[in-house]
């Protein structure tokens, strides 16, 4: 049995991520890759929707310049023969700042000839953007009328 793409492209974004390696993920990734994270996009320009693998590796090589994986754990994880998807949760760490990050993620990808051709990940925002802030954020309290 021959590994799953996710595995090959999972350590690959590690590695372009953390020693700025680029060139394994390059080889993973479609020509016509789409590749959207779901966030913030105000706080955070590298998230947002992108079409192409130059624009999927500009936003890869800015999320190397921000920030540091230090530790993930799945928590759960489908896989087909060429899709996965999977709940995850990291630990990172703020490259200006130095200041630790904790995020929850939902990430679904597909691949076609073990390359990458879609990639969608939904973030844990509001815990984010309370991260960010350094503070925690109040809304206001909702009541049901009635």
């Amino acid at each position: 049995m021959t590994e799953h793409s996710l595995w090959r492209f999972s350590r690959a974004l590690h590695r372009a991520i953390n020693d700025r390696h680029f060139e394994d993920i390059e080889a993973l990734i479609d020509e016509d890759v789409e590749w959207a994270i779901y966030g913030p996009i105000d706080m955070f320009p590298f998230l947002g929707a992108r079409q192409g693998k130059a624009a999927v590796l500009r936003v890869i090589r800015q999320l190397a310049d921000n920030f540091r994986v230090r530790r993930f754990e799945r928590e759960s994880i489908m896989l087909g023969v060429d899709s996965a998807s999977s709940m995850l949760r990291y630990s990172l760490t703020a490259l200006d700042s130095d200041k630790p990050i904790s995020l929850r993620v939902a990430q679904f990808v597909q691949f076609r000839a073990d390359r990458l051709i879609s990639l969608r990940v939904l973030v844990d925002t509001f815990d984010l953007v309370e991260q960010a802030l350094g503070r925690a954020i109040h809304l206001p309290k909702i009541t049901s009328v009635g």
